[in-house]
């Protein structure tokens, strides 16, 4: 029995998150979070529905709650034989009982979707973790057994350098002949220019005569991205690449700079610009990275991470005018500073990282 007046320990809480507290939080995570609700409803027969191999989570559409939402109740509500708002609501209860710090709230809303609000610190988390990651962030072995079949040249060397990253097993074919050297011929922009010059295709071996390795590779990657490719070789706000290539410059000269004055990012509490809108979009962006990849090795569509680069970029331009990075005059270097510092460091590291898997250079003067 305890003493008079002793302080009584805190309980200890038998189910611990499924994450670390200090991992990021990205939407390939809340996705086995949501699996993990749906297995622990269904062995408690609460639910009668097979569990999905996935589920998918996204940024919510317009109009929705919340930081992520996902439609896995929707799918569900067929075999289970029951409205898809109750599945929702039976989803909801487990995803509490789980008691993962890093949600604060998940709510059902329209039909049977479930909406997910993060704590401030989950959004810092992610920032920590592409810090610690660098240009691996995103890379993994979400396709670990799987085998992607590309063909040749530049456009296959960057899905093949995707889906490596993410653990699969990568197959080169041209017609008859196939083999499995995978991405190791397509580690480098150099290297995707060698392959793009020693394939079969004149059309593209024009391109990179005619633009560079760097430019011929994002239209080969995304050619709508503008009207012609030779707008890939202004330097303008219109030209995605070079707001990619940008932001990324802009990024390495804030952290130049920062060391000039004599202090360096470090992520606080938040993102040091009072949670607001801008930084809260630009954290998601980074968020949603490991999720981007995925999709790309998985639909065969680089172009859907070159869109993520440019999305990011604009993110990082709308946050990087918001707030200022840099002390201004005389003021001091602030914990606020230091959290937006962190924050665009690793903003680079990620536009960096995939440019690197398109087989695009990122150079940090532009």
């Amino acid at each position: 029995m305890a003493a008079p007046g002793a302080r009584m320990a805190k309980p200890v809480r038998v189910q611990a998150p499924l994450l670390p507290y200090a991992c990021a939080v990205t939407p390939a995570e809340l996705s086995r979070t949501v699996l993990r609700a749906v297995r622990r409803a269904v062995d408690a027969d609460v639910l009668r529905a097979p569990v999905p191999e996935r589920a998918v989570v996204e940024r919510p559409r317009p109009g929705g709650r919340g930081d992520y939402s996902t439609n896995v109740a929707l799918k569900l509500a067929g075999p289970a034989g029951r409205p898809a708002r109750e599945v929702a609501e039976i989803l909801r209860a487990q995803l509490m009982l789980i008691g993962y710090d890093a949600i604060v709230d998940v709510e059902v809303t329209g039909p049977g979707f479930l909406n997910f609000t993060l704590a401030s610190d989950a959004h810092s988390s992610v920032v920590r973790t592409v810090l610690a990651q660098g240009r691996a962030y995103g890379h993994g072995a979400a396709l670990a057994g799987d085998v992607v079949r590309v063909g040749t040249g530049t456009l296959a060397c960057a899905l093949a350098r995707i889906a490596h990253a993410l653990g699969a097993s990568v197959v080169h074919t041209s017609g008859a002949a196939s083999s499995t050297a995978g991405a190791e011929g397509c580690d480098s922009t150099e290297s995707t220019d060698r392959a793009t010059q020693s394939g079969e295709n004149p059309a593209e071996r024009a391109l990179v005569a005619r633009l560079g390795p760097d430019a011929a590779v994002w239209h080969l990657v995304w050619p709508t991205a503008t009207a012609s490719p030779d707008d890939l070789l202004v330097q303008r706000e219109t030209n995605p690449l070079f707001r990619v290539r940008y932001a990324h410059a802009r990024t390495r000269a804030l952290v130049r700079n920062a060391a000039a004055l004599g202090f360096r990012g470090e992520e606080a509490e938040g993102t040091g610009s009072g949670d607001a809108p801008e930084a809260r979009a630009l954290v998601r962006a980074l968020a949603d990275h490991p999720a981007v990849l995925e999709a790309a090795a998985r639909h065969r569509a680089p172009d859907r991470l070159a869109r993520h680069l440019d999305m990011t970029a604009e993110a990082f331009f709308r946050f990087h005018d918001a707030h200022p990075v840099l002390p201004l005059g005389d003021e001091k270097p602030s914990v606020a500073h230091r959290s937006r510092l962190a924050l665009a460091e690793a903003t680079g590291t990620v536009l960096a990282g995939g440019l690197s898997l398109l087989g695009i250079s990122a150079p940090e003067h532009l």
